[in-house]
């Protein structure tokens, strides 16, 4: 198990390579000199001498290459840099973000699995009942909602209808009140995925010939369920509860930004739009953060197969070898 991590982490280097470039390319050339923006605002304070001098103090005035290899080699030696427009290391301005982001992506998968792998297997099992079109007519009215519209709903609905205070801003403490309304948003937006892959891979498995023999010998329903009939739906839907983590960290930025929550979807676009312009490093390093937890996220799929199903230990040992 340790030499198959090992494997595909360094398989990840060239990947995060090519990522930073596009992400560098594109920000020096399509989104503008961040110097000549950040001085849009207050023109007859920055003149021409003055913007140029500014960029050659910046180190702007390189060519391409130089500034994105010098960038790949700090990286390299654990360096971030420093942000182009603050002059603050690119560490201390991402590392708060990124815990933040992480720990509402991680908290909203966890709430998407314990409520909507139960909510699945319940409409399976009462399938063309009411209870069945219950579940799948309400799971599909939430996922009509944008999250646009659903987030300063619930906010509004609770603030002003229900006079429920402490709703709006950030907490620092890892469990808090400011915390549920973003979290239950995010866990909406991919809670009718987990809930209806969950109800069509239960009614598959109920099917099987194994299913009717297990009944028929007498076992309890509830070791049937957990053991014959949720064992082997869990591998699929971990694997969507990995990729909806992906999208929830990454794409949070109207929850994030409705919310007050300063994360890394509030930090982008503070660093893209506004006083601040366009910071490359700050930019490419959110960007890599990203993508690592793609890889990570991919990772930990992976590695939780071998224990639904034993099946899959013998490819992950062809793929060591």
């Amino acid at each position: 198990m340790a030499r198959y991590i090992l494997l595909r982490s360094w398989r990840w280097i060239p990947s995060m390579l090519l990522v930073a470039l596009i992400v560098w390319a594109m920000a020096f050339y399509g989104a503008g000199d961040p110097i000549r923006m950040m001085c849009q605002g207050e023109q007859a304070a920055c003149t021409e001498e003055q913007i140029e001098a500014m960029r050659k103090a910046a180190g702007l005035d390189r060519p391409f290459y130089v500034l994105f290899g010098e960038y790949v080699w700090n990286v390299m030696r654990g360096d971030l840099g420093k942000s182009i427009l603050t002059n603050r290391a690119v560490i201390d301005l991402v590392r708060r973000p990124a815990l933040v982001s992480l720990k509402l992506g991680i908290i909203a998968t966890i709430m998407m699995g314990l409520i909507g792998i139960p909510l699945g297997a319940v409409a399976a099992l009462n399938h063309n009942r009411w209870l069945d079109r219950a579940i799948v007519v309400t799971a599909l009215m939430l996922q009509a909602v944008p999250i646009y519209v659903i987030a300063p709903f619930l906010l509004i609905f609770l603030a002003l209808g229900l006079g429920v205070k402490g709703v709006y801003g950030w907490d620092a403490a890892f469990l808090s009140t400011k915390a549920i309304l973003p979290i239950l948003v995010l866990t909406l937006t991919g809670l009718t995925g987990v809930l209806r892959l969950t109800r069509v891979l239960v009614l598959d498995v109920l099917s099987e010939d194994y299913i009717r023999t297990a009944r028929a010998k007498g076992i309890p329903e509830r070791v049937v369920l957990l053991r014959h009939i949720l064992r082997p739906v869990l591998v699929p839907v971990i694997t969507s509860l990995g990729q909806i983590m992906i999208g929830i960290v990454n794409g949070a930025i109207i929850v994030e930004q409705v919310f007050g929550v300063p994360g890394l979807g509030k930090k982008t676009i503070d660093f893209t739009t506004g006083m601040y312009g366009v910071d490359y490093p700050v930019l490419v390093t959110i960007t890599l953060i990203g993508a690592l937890l793609v890889m990570v996220s991919n990772l930990l799929v992976d590695v939780t197969y071998p224990v639904l199903d034993p099946r899959a230990r013998g490819a992950m040992v062809g793929e060591e070898e």
